[in-house]
């Protein structure tokens, strides 16, 4: 399957996320209230436009199930996850207002405008690969997190639980089937080039915990 090579190409990205300072803050509760607030605001803009993607796949399925599981997706995308990040902000004195009108930081932007470019001018392929790193890492993430001591916040402790959910996992594990059957019978060029997709968009993964450990502005 090609998932597994490009798994496989991506996993020390991957494994550096799990060791990244941020993401071990999350699981031991040691990650300053401050810091998550960053990523709180950020990955708000960045599901209204990771939303996009879904729309695109929604509009380029060929397959009426496919179809019906991207709408699932782009429903679970926008009613449940961007509604725990509404729940969050409301926990550091952010209102809705306020997360709509906050500027996205450049890495930002640079990743969701890849993501959406990729989706409107691409096959299907394309797009899965773009997107699969972001559904998919969460998983990995949440789960790896899940897997050791909860964090007394309980705010760190909800992030855990939401994407080491059944329900995360079981989209992710449906968009990396879709693109294997999408994928198929691929040449050589077609493969590397699905590859390339995938670990620029697990890059920019890695680049957005950077992101917000670290602040970032436009000047």
């Amino acid at each position: 399957m090609l998932t597994e090579r490009l798994y496989r190409a991506a996993r020390p990205i991957w494994d550096a996320q799990l060791d990244h300072p941020f993401v071990k803050g999350i699981g031991d509760g040691t990650l300053e209230p401050k810091v998550f607030e960053r990523w709180v605001v950020q990955d708000y803009g960045y599901l209204k436009e990771f939303s996009r993607v879904f729309a695109w796949a929604v509009a380029k399925a060929r397959r009426l199930e496919s179809m019906g599981w991207y709408a699932q997706v782009l429903n679970l995308t926008l009613n449940t996850e961007m509604e725990l990040h509404r729940s969050y902000a409301a926990r550091f004195g952010i209102s809705p207002a306020e997360l709509e009108e906050a500027e996205m930081w450049p890495t930002n932007r640079a990743y969701t405008d890849f993501l959406v470019r990729t989706a409107a001018d691409g096959d299907m392929a394309d797009l899965l690969a773009a997107l699969l790193p972001c559904a998919s890492g969460y998983v990995h993430i949440g789960r790896a997190l899940a897997a050791g001591d909860p964090p007394d916040d309980q705010r760190y402790r909800d992030w855990i639980d939401q994407y080491a959910s059944e329900e995360f996992a079981g989209a992710a594990d449906w968009l990396r089937s879709e693109l294997d059957r999408e994928a198929a019978g691929v040449g050589e060029e077609k493969a590397r080039h699905l590859e390339e997709i995938f670990i620029l968009s697990s890059r920019y993964e890695l680049r957005f915990w950077d992101m917000c450990w670290e602040g970032e502005s436009w000047t």
